[in-house]
């Protein structure tokens, strides 16, 4: 009859236990947080733009071109009947190309991611735990500050070698260039989404074309609504930008019209939470 197998404490000290825990093994990266990540690649996008002062110089050619073939035309002209009293027809149409250069800045973002997609940045970023959203975002940050420079060299050409000089004051003034970089923001996101589909800088430029002559001329950007042909005035007054418009001057100028920042806000806000979602849905499609 064959023995019992029996242990000796040194062989169950040279056996491992199957329970015994062993050493943790490596964990996956779940990547930095979403606000570092906006950060990271918000400094990619300022550092690039740095290297390339023209892209803030090109973009700044078409609305200074309007300043000034505006005032010195038009300036020398009879005011029509609904101009405002006491205004200069610079104070006027100022915070107008204010506007235009907002609108110009936030094609920009959609140009932009254009170029990201075709760099291949955006290909080498999505194998990384980078979340889609933190790219766009980036984008319209970028964007912003490209728009706030170019704001602060409009005011001071205007200042200094046209004579701008608005009646409501710093604070006023401040509040209206804010208000027009909040809609630079918004409105890019819609030309951002429409980069996130279109995926091509051609035909982001001709949407450009299409949308921002039409509605920058068919509202009161350059002349009073009430001046306006019967049916140019009708589109004038339900134009988004001619509420930002009539808002922006308002306040820069003091003059009745700033109850129309309301309306621009909740407009642009919008505008805003479209283009995000849209930009996202489209920024997700393949390559």
């Amino acid at each position: 009859m064959t023995a019992p197998l029996t242990r000796t404490p040194e062989d169950r000290e040279a056996t491992p236990s199957a329970t015994a825990p062993g050493p943790p093994g490596p964990t996956a990266w779940s990547g930095s947080s979403m606000l570092g990540q906006v950060r990271v690649l918000t400094g990619r996008s300022l550092r690039a733009m740095a290297t390339d002062p023209g892209t803030v110089l090109f973009g700044l050619i078409q609305p200074v071109i309007i300043l000034f073939v505006l005032t010195q035309v038009f300036s020398k002209m009879g005011h029509p009947p609904h101009f405002p009293k006491g205004v200069s027809y610079l104070d006027f149409v100022l915070p107008a190309v204010l506007v235009d250069n907002a609108v110009q800045s936030a094609m920009q973002s959609g140009v932009g991611l254009v170029d990201d997609l075709k760099n291949g940045i955006v290909a080498r970023l999505r194998s990384l735990p980078i979340h889609p959203s933190s790219l766009l975002i980036a984008r319209s940050i970028s964007s912003l500050v490209r728009s706030a420079i170019q704001v602060v060299i409009i005011l001071v050409l205007g200042i200094t070698v046209l004579g701008y000089s608005p009646k409501g004051g710093a604070g006023e003034l401040a509040a209206s260039a804010g208000l027009t970089l909040f809609i630079s923001w918004t409105l890019g996101w819609a030309f951002i989404a429409a980069g996130a589909w279109l995926r091509r800088a051609e035909p982001m430029q001709n949407l450009a074309i299409i949308a921002i002559f039409p509605l920058m001329f068919a509202s009161s950007a350059y002349v009073p609504v009430d001046d306006l042909p019967a049916w140019l005035r009708v589109v004038a007054e339900v134009n988004p930008l001619t509420y930002a418009i009539d808002a922006t001057r308002a306040l820069a100028l003091d003059v009745p019209g700033a109850d129309a920042a309301l309306p621009a806000v909740l407009i642009s806000g919008c505008v805003a939470a479209a283009g995000a979602v849209a930009a996202v849905l489209g920024f997700r499609r393949p390559l």
